[in-house]
């Protein structure tokens, strides 16, 4: 096993950083905001700097030995760990697997699929429709009907992209269209493959890791009333709602993010 390629951030305790996408290598991240650790952003098994992978290696619960073998092999013991979106999979599992070598757990606008929780699609037209001032509304609505209805069209999903963002502006739009081009074909696919684990009540209840999920206020997918969902599962959860933010917390209000998840980690 290859060790994994990252990127380090920062100075201070060391933080994990497990990118989401899924699949994305980890510089649409930034700089999470300046967090106040020593950030260890991981380049995952097929993205980045770790290279080619093939597709039956990309399922999400493969990738978790990986990031115990990142933590051994630089000298690391209890860690905090930080996944965003799609890389809670791969952090969930991972301290479940590993729960002496996790000391905190953070869930930035986590991804609902490892748990269990189907989208609620009731709740993403409400979310959608609260945002119909937005100028560029009329020209997506039709993307997320058919998304709704079952679109796996790539132009479809890549139409939805005001929504995951407290502000369209240029900036998000260059987030944007760097995530496109970090983004693998398939990816989807690969990393939710048939085989891959769906965490069990009985596995989250005895999940004894203090755990922070960030949700923003205005993202569609998770909303964030499905995070508290997901944090009722889970023994030692606190939710924190960044208002007016969408997937992306850290670009929308990077003081606030980093606000959020510094008191968290520095205990």
């Amino acid at each position: 096993m290859a060790l994994l390629a990252h990127d380090e951030l920062g100075s201070g305790a060391p933080l994990l950083v497990v990118p989401g996408g899924p699949l994305l290598a980890p510089a649409y991240l930034g700089d999470l905001g300046g967090i106040a650790c020593r950030m260890h952003l991981l380049h995952l098994r097929g993205t980045g700097r770790s290279g080619p992978a093939a597709p039956e290696m990309l399922r999400f619960d493969l990738h978790v030995d990986d990031v115990e073998a990142y933590r051994a092999a630089s000298g690391l013991d209890t860690v905090d760990v930080l996944a965003h979106s799609a890389g809670t999979a791969i952090a969930v599992r991972y301290a479940l697997r590993y729960p002496s070598r996790v000391r905190r757990l953070v869930l930035v606008t986590p991804s609902l699929r490892s748990f269990g929780v189907a989208p609620d699609p009731s709740a993403l037209r409400a979310a959608a429709a609260a945002r119909s001032d937005e100028p560029w509304y009329t020209g997506v609505v039709d993307a997320l009907e058919a998304v709704l209805d079952g679109s796996m069209a790539a132009a479809d999903w890549a139409a939805l992209a005001p929504f995951y963002y407290g502000r369209w502006d240029a900036q998000a739009q260059e987030h944007a269209r760097l995530a496109d081009e970090l983004r693998l074909p398939n990816a989807p696919q690969a990393y939710y493959a048939e085989g891959a684990p769906v965490a069990t009540a009985d596995e989250l209840a005895g999940l004894d890791v203090p755990v922070l999920l960030v949700a923003g206020g205005v993202d569609p997918l998770p909303t964030a009333a499905a995070v508290r969902t997901v944090a009722a599962m889970l023994p030692r959860a606190t939710v924190v709602v960044q208002p007016e933010a969408g997937h992306y917390p850290w670009m929308d209000d990077p003081v606030f993010f980093r606000s959020a998840v510094g008191e968290f980690v520095a205990g």
